[in-house]
């Protein structure tokens, strides 16, 4: 071997050490809004990521360095999923979607059969595979009914969920892993985070299927919209909520599972609007003066905003955006989609 080749090996050498040093993540539901933007984010740190879903994002190629099409129902597919020992899970996947697909009443076999099959198996296949930090994402809708009937002063503090009354199936399911998940840490050693989420919006989300939020679906109804036009929202509009930019939840997402923190803790923003409020303010965006018709449908809680206080205190961080930074963000892109793909959609 040559001096020149010599170095060339060693050189190679080191770069393939490198690579085996580097960190590595497995993303479940990376093919949806949460887990891709996920997916992106732990690139830009330098992650081997591996994502699994039943689907590529819809709306960009994935930034994944391996992409497993499967279905994680299957604990056959969770094992392959789980093919490696990885520093970091993060557990997205789940059967899930705004008021529209959860409080109708027709998916609430799906929703609860699919996604604790989900959970049932990934958390399994990280025991067998000696996977250390795993984080969940629970969500709001676990808290109880009862404590959210006030649209003025909900009570979402992490530990109200007891006596647990969600008023959904969506719901106890979440309840029910967050259960899972934390017995899975006291009994067989893994590290768990759990974040229950507070309404997640932004580009490149569900806006037209059915399984939108509020946002993405007042986003599209304006968009559609011609000035003076009418549009219609479910219910009186005085019901409350608040909403949270997606880049904001990765950042706390990432925050919380790598912390010490081992609690259950809120991810989501604390500015409180009204659904009427949040309409117009995409109607000031859009610069249109449409009128809302109010009319029956599902609603969910009279009220319900993220009560940041433990997070703020266990993990030193607050939310950094205004929810108008968001839509601002969010309204040019689903407009461009409304223009891309016509008015075939539906309003």
């Amino acid at each position: 071997m040559t001096f020149m080749e010599d170095c060339k090996f060693i050189f190679d050498f080191n770069k393939v050490k490198k690579g085996n040093n580097m960190k590595k993540a497995l993303v479940c539901g990376a093919g949806g809004f949460i887990g891709a933007r996920m997916v992106r984010r732990l690139k830009s740190e330098g992650f081997w990521v591996k994502g699994v879903d039943l689907k590529y994002p819809p709306y960009h190629e994935t930034e994944a360095d391996d992409f497993m099409i499967g279905d994680l129902r299957d604990p056959y597919v969770c094992r392959q999923a789980l093919d490696q020992r990885f520093d970091e899970v993060y557990q997205f996947a789940a059967d899930m979607g705004g008021a529209g697909f959860v409080f109708v009443g027709d998916n609430d076999y799906d929703i609860m059969h699919n996604s604790a099959m989900i959970n049932l198996n990934v958390l399994e296949a990280c025991r067998l595979r000696n996977t250390k930090r795993i984080f969940y994402s629970s969500s709001a809708c676990m808290y109880p009914e009862f404590n959210q009937m006030d649209p003025e002063n909900p009570n979402l503090s992490e530990d109200s969920a007891y006596p647990a009354q969600p008023d959904s199936d969506y719901g106890w399911e979440k309840l029910f892993s967050e259960r899972l998940y934390f017995a899975a840490a006291r009994n067989k050693g893994l590290e768990v985070r759990v974040a229950r989420y507070h309404n997640i919006f932004g580009d490149e989300g569900s806006w037209f299927d059915g399984r939108e939020k509020a946002p993405a679906a007042f986003c599209r109804k304006i968009a559609m919209a011609n000035d003076g036009d009418e549009i219609e929202m479910w219910g009186d509009g005085k019901q409350t909520r608040s909403f949270l930019y997606v880049d904001e939840c990765i950042e706390a997402t990432i925050r919380l599972t790598r912390s010490d923190w081992a609690g259950p803790v809120n991810i989501g923003s604390d500015e409180m609007v009204s659904i009427n409020q949040l309409a117009q303010m995409i109607m000031d965006i859009s610069g249109k003066n449409v009128s809302i018709k109010h009319i029956s449908g599902p609603l969910g809680v009279r009220g319900r905003n993220s009560d940041n206080r433990l997070y703020e205190e266990k993990l030193d961080w607050r939310v950094s955006q205004p929810l108008i930074d968001g839509l601002n963000k969010t309204y040019p892109w689903v407009l461009n989609q409304v223009k891309t793909y016509g008015k075939d959609i539906g309003k």
